[in-house]
């Protein structure tokens, strides 16, 4: 999908899309086939560090950010701001503002979801009495009715990346605001609507609210006994709308032009539909800062034991689908770190790197740089873990080095494929992979040889801006359904597995290497004192 320069007539529209990454905002123009026409980004979002563990945007540059690309993506495409018949709008996920909903002023910068300055909070809730309780007697409320909902809220816990308990921080340092009833809360696609409608419109969708860890996904509103339980005004929240949807209307005087706001998307909800994972059964694994991997549940959110996340994946009308998920933390920051460190040059390289070497001479990377986190609930969680490198020796190179740091990002999609399977005990029917690291063959191929599955790679890695663009576009008719973006869909490259699983297991290669890594990522646990 790359960018054209074709002549176009005066009827021809096309729908503009936006991805506010966690350290980039791109925006494409696509036309009818899914093609982009012109693209812009802005490579590198401020992140702003005012003490130890906060992590902070400030909105104006961020705000400021966004027109800019949106500008430079039209213009780079030859085409008029007056042919963009929408807009569609994907976001990083539980980063947040509050702000003076008679002024338009923030109280204070976005606290992104990186942020650790709730931690003690989280801990301490976590153990009160209060949780405990809560606990129990969602326990006995499962045992008496069965509901599912009454399982899910027996098993909550917080973290510090949900929004939940940094909202209570932040409240608990604008008391005036919350008692004079003038407070407005967003995330950054509630931000971005208020801006672009002047501040006509407070607002989210199901994908983005469904990620707060305030909203109750069975019920479909908010929770009103969280937000009870940890003193949250209902009155500060947004109202939570479908994910096609007019949200609203640019102002005229921002793009020149009033262009409709016709979808707004969390990104890895984004990313699952742009890979038009539609049905039930169907996996995206993004692998970019971190690793995402989602299943499509369907129509019936799902009640995790080990920590998979539920999530709505999307409101289109009446259907509602719902995903659910599991993480891990530090994946392209572990070879962003290699390459800082000079074990390679160039990312493309590193493929190759690993390939020159037989295996990587028994050297087992735990890529560790915040703590392990494989799903929340799972067994190999420690905040306070280390990163490292075990089983060093004289014979040791750079290239076993690098072998096994790849390694280790495809033994973590193993465990997070391993946990989603006895999880949900749902067929899977295709798994498609997107994120900047997915362009790593080796990893690919291996991910596919451990999880003995045929994995798809797209040919456009921005899925989450495609995947905004084709919610947008479904919207106003400029596609008419599913079916008709699943044509338009084009694959890159297939990774079949070498072998059948049952061979691999029965020939012990990646078995044997697979239990000594998880024995490196058991020693590497509760190195730190604190996380």
């Amino acid at each position: 999908m790359g960018t054209q320069r074709n002549g176009f007539s005066k009827r021809e529209t096309f729908i503009l899309s936006v991805d506010v990454g966690t350290t980039s905002i791109r925006c494409h123009v696509y036309d009818k086939s899914a093609s982009i026409r012109g693209s812009s980004s802005l490579l590198q979002v401020s992140l702003l560090y005012p003490q130890p563990g906060w992590v902070e945007i400030d909105p104006e540059d961020l705000w400021k950010g966004f027109v800019t690309v949106v500008k430079g993506a039209v213009q780079d495409s030859g085409l008029q701001m007056c042919q963009m018949e929408s807009l569609g709008i994907s976001t990083q996920r539980a980063t947040f503002i509050t702000w003076d909903r008679n002024t338009g002023k923030p109280f204070h910068n976005f606290i992104t979801w990186q942020d650790l300055r709730a931690a003690e909070l989280v801990r301490s809730w976590n153990r009160s009495c209060t949780m405990k309780t809560v606990h129990g007697v969602m326990k006995m409320l499962h045992f008496l009715t069965r509901q599912k909902r009454f399982l899910a809220a027996s098993l909550v816990v917080f973290t510090t990346q949900h929004v939940s308990l940094r909202l209570v921080w932040a409240l608990n340092n604008i008391p005036q605001a919350v008692e004079d009833d003038s407070c407005y809360f967003g995330t950054i696609d509630t931000w971005l609507l208020y801006k672009l409608t002047k501040g006509l419109v407070h607002a989210t969708d199901y994908s983005n609210a469904s990620a707060t860890a305030i909203f109750d996904s069975y019920q479909m509103c908010w929770s009103g006994f969280l937000c009870s339980l940890l003193s949250i005004p209902l009155s500060i929240l947004p109202s939570v709308q479908n994910t096609s949807h007019k949200f609203g209307t640019c102002d005229p005087s921002i793009f020149g032009v009033p262009i409709p706001v016709m979808s707004v998307m969390a990104d890895q909800q984004a990313a699952m539909f742009g890979e038009c994972c539609f049905d039930i059964g169907d996996v995206k694994i993004t692998m970019g800062t971190g690793t995402f991997m989602n299943i499509n549940t369907g129509n019936k959110p799902h009640t995790s034991i080990a920590g998979l996340y539920p999530l709505v994946g999307w409101k289109i009308g009446a259907d509602v689908v719902y995903l659910a998920e599991g993480n891990a933390a530090g994946t392209g920051a572990a070879i962003k770190w290699a390459q800082d460190l000079e074990l390679f040059s160039d990312v493309k390289e590193t493929g190759a790197i690993a390939t020159s070497v037989e295996d990587s001479d028994g050297v087992y990377f735990v890529p560790s740089f915040s703590g392990l986190q494989v799903c929340l609930c799972a067994p190999l969680n420690d905040p306070k873990a280390c990163a490292s490198f075990m089983g060093l020796k004289p014979s040791t190179t750079k290239r076993h080095l690098v072998r096994a740091i790849l390694e280790s990002i495809a033994f973590r999609n193993k465990q997070l494929f391993e946990i989603m399977l006895r999880e949900t005990r749902i067929p899977i029917t295709k798994i498609r992979a997107d994120g900047g690291v997915c362009t790593n063959n080796f990893i690919m191929q291996l991910t596919a040889d451990l999880l003995g599955r045929k994995i798809e790679r797209p040919s456009h890695f921005d899925m989450s801006c495609l995947g905004a663009a084709f919610v947008a576009g479904l919207g106003t008719g400029y596609w008419r359904n599913q079916e008709e973006l699943k044509k338009l869909l084009t694959t890159d490259q297939q990774f079949l597995p070498r072998r059948s699983k049952a061979d691999w297991d029965k020939d012990g290669r990646y078995r044997g290497v697979l239990q000594s890594w998880e024995r490196a990522l058991q020693r590497s646990m509760h190195w730190y004192s604190q996380p």
